[in-house]
């Protein structure tokens, strides 16, 4: 997999208005071009982050039809696996220098502000969905959900999403482990969910 910075488009007869100074719009925006010897036009445009992997090979139709179905559901769970890994990486620094006691009551009005933002829409995925959600969260943190809420919330907190998550078949203590579902490696691996601050 590889990352590009510069894609060439090219385009046929081209319909976008030229202008005299090289450049051509697109959408509004006046982007640089060239034209091949064939009278094609190429357009330059500057991307952030595109992956290119080869195409994946499946062992059977079903195989093929749970790597679409994990697909669609990893793009719906994405901005909530974003969102999460960013809040607990910047309340990690936030709270380095807090004592014990400031930092519990800065994460519980924390949970108090974000409940109501995200209870709805997580309350409507899918038992996969959730599934996808925790795993992308775990293989970016590297630590398995039931040690974050513990060290968010605390150890009752965290029991008590324990064997709710067992009654689903889901074992919270467990964490992300590459291999182990490899349709799902493929799907999490071809996500850029990693943190940057900024």
């Amino acid at each position: 997999m590889r990352n590009f910075k510069l894609l060439l488009i090219g385009i046929m007869c081209s319909p976008f208005l030229m202008a005299q100074d090289g450049t051509t719009r697109v959408n509004g925006e006046f982007m640089p071009f060239i034209i091949d010897e064939c009278g094609d036009t190429l357009v330059l445009v500057n991307l952030d982050g595109v992956s290119v992997s080869s195409f994946r090979e499946f062992e059977s139709k079903e195989e093929y039809n749970r790597y679409r179905k994990y697909r669609r559901y990893a793009a719906k769970v994405y901005p909530y696996a974003v969102e999460a890994i960013k809040i607990f990486k910047e309340l990690e620094i936030e709270t380095q220098q807090m004592k014990k006691k400031q930092r519990r009551k800065y994460t519980k009005q924390l949970h108090k502000d974000l409940k109501d933002e995200f209870t709805d829409p997580l309350k409507k995925l899918t038992r996969t969905q959730g599934r996808i959600l925790i795993k992308m969260i775990e293989k970016e943190l590297d630590t398995p959900m039931y040690f974050l809420i513990k060290d968010l919330r605390n150890g009752i907190t965290a029991r008590k999403w324990k064997i709710a998550g067992s009654f689903l078949g889901y074992k919270l203590k467990k964490g992300y482990i590459p291999g182990e579902d490899p349709i799902l490696d493929a799907v999490l691996n071809d996500m850029d969910i990693s943190y940057s601050k900024g």
